[in-house]
């Protein structure tokens, strides 16, 4: 059984770069990254793929850093 979840959170700023400073840190260190995002725990494994979005349309534009990975069976 699938345990879907799609959640945008909000963050002010100053927290936002302490996650962000956190997760080049692990990822740096070829770590496993622990996140946690509206009152989730997530555990992002060292082999996940990280990428940058960028999109543009009539109302604005917006980037996406998204790091994904599959889940071990």
């Amino acid at each position: 059984m699938a345990n879907d979840r799609d959640v945008t959170k909000k963050y002010p700023v100053k927290q936002f770069v302490s996650k962000i400073r956190r997760l080049a840190d692990g990822l740096e260190a070829g770590e496993q990254f622990t996140i946690q995002i509206a009152n989730e725990r997530i555990r992002v494994p060292k082999h996940a793929i990280v990428s940058i979005e960028h999109e543009r349309g009539e109302d604005g534009e917006e980037i996406e850093f998204q790091i994904t990975w599959k889940n071990d069976a």
